[in-house]
């Protein structure tokens, strides 16, 4: 069986002698594959990123890197020699150095066997060819984390560490350099973990999601299963893309609800015949139809460009979210009935 090309091994990661997130099981199977961290602020996600670069040591467990061993109770590679890039979400830059000089000092590590990336073309996509003589305090915030990531990138470590690489990219131009960086990424196999707040930007960016939460890593799985099949209602509730209402299982592939009637789909897990549970419902879930004698209460209408979000009150006053594309030749205003076709066919029914 391959080795995986990184691991944590029942590692707890600790800051300021407190723990942050305990007993970390975590591999990376091959090399170049990103994945992402996401979780709320101050829950331990950069602390994870600072102690397998080797700034914070560990008590338990261990970490590997091809195969060798980088912390453990008994070991602790010095930072300087894991070939280990971290990137801040702060300005880490050199402040007597330009931009240009700061990126050129990513060019001096050792590339070894990869492909090795061109300096012009990284300044390039990351907009930085205007400010290549101004110093770190002439920057803006975004200027100087644009920079920082392209340092990193240009140095090609064996693994990338980024720390909310995006947090202060203007929205118009970060959708661009997702796309940029993916590529980038890919096209060199640099191994890479992104820390970000952004499930949109982990979904885009990973192959794998983790979902770190109450000081544990809850769910670790690709983009799709994450947001498809939450593994809690930890993971639900975090992730804010839909609600639970309660329902009573009535058959194999179905289930009751007081508003909704009757729902039916592929159970991910079985539960016995007459079984209360919480029903993940997704905006996706539920389609429009005004013809249909299920209404229901408008009570909210957000414009998402390509869609509208529509927030529904049932007559047990449980909010619910639909998705109706903007195109849709019956838009409804805030107070007006929504009709909600049925029979309600959900592809993958997930309870808890």
């Amino acid at each position: 069986m391959p080795e995986n090309f990184f691991e944590i091994e029942n590692v707890s990661f600790t800051a300021g002698g407190k723990n942050k997130v305990n007993n970390v099981n975590l591999s990376i199977e091959n090399e170049g594959d990103i994945i992402c961290l996401l979780g709320p602020s101050g829950i331990g996600k950069t602390t994870i990123l600072r102690t397998i670069a080797g700034l914070e040591k560990i008590k338990s467990g261990q970490i590997k890197l091809k195969n060798k061993i980088l912390s453990s109770k008994d070991k602790h590679i010095e930072p300087e020699y894991r070939n280990i890039a971290l990137s801040f979400q702060e300005n880490s830059l050199f402040p007597h150095f330009n931009v240009e000089k700061n990126i050129e000092l990513g060019s001096n590590r050792k590339i070894g066997k990869k492909k090795k990336i061109n300096q012009k073309d990284v300044i390039k996509f990351l907009n930085l060819k205007n400010i290549l003589n101004k110093y770190p305090h002439e920057i803006s915030a975004g200027e100087a984390q644009r920079a920082s990531l392209a340092r990193s990138l240009i140095s090609q470590p064996d693994l990338l560490l980024l720390d909310e690489p995006l947090s202060n990219v203007d929205q118009s131009f970060k959708e661009e350099i997702q796309v940029e960086l993916k590529q980038i990424l890919n096209n060199s196999k640099i191994t890479t973990i992104i820390v970000t707040h952004d499930s949109y930007e982990a979904f885009y960016l990973g192959n794998k999601c983790g979902i770190i939460l109450n000081g544990q890593l809850k769910q670790y799985d690709d983009p799709y299963n994450v947001y498809h099949f939450p593994n809690s209602i930890e993971v639900v509730n975090f992730l804010n893309r839909g609600i639970l209402i309660p329902a009573k299982v009535t058959g194999e592939n179905s289930l009751e609800n007081k508003d909704l009637g009757t729902i039916k789909g592929n159970f991910i897990k079985h539960y016995p015949n007459g079984s209360d549970v919480q029903l993940l419902l997704q905006p996706e879930d539920l389609e429009h139809d005004d013809q249909s004698n299920l209404k229901l209460e408008v009570v909210d209408r957000k414009f998402r460009g390509t869609n509208f979000i529509y927030t529904l009150k049932t007559n047990s006053n449980l909010l619910i979210p639909v998705f109706v594309h903007s195109h849709h030749i019956h838009q409804h205003e805030v107070d007006e009935k929504f009709g909600i076709k049925r029979p309600i066919n959900i592809d993958h029914i997930v309870c808890f």
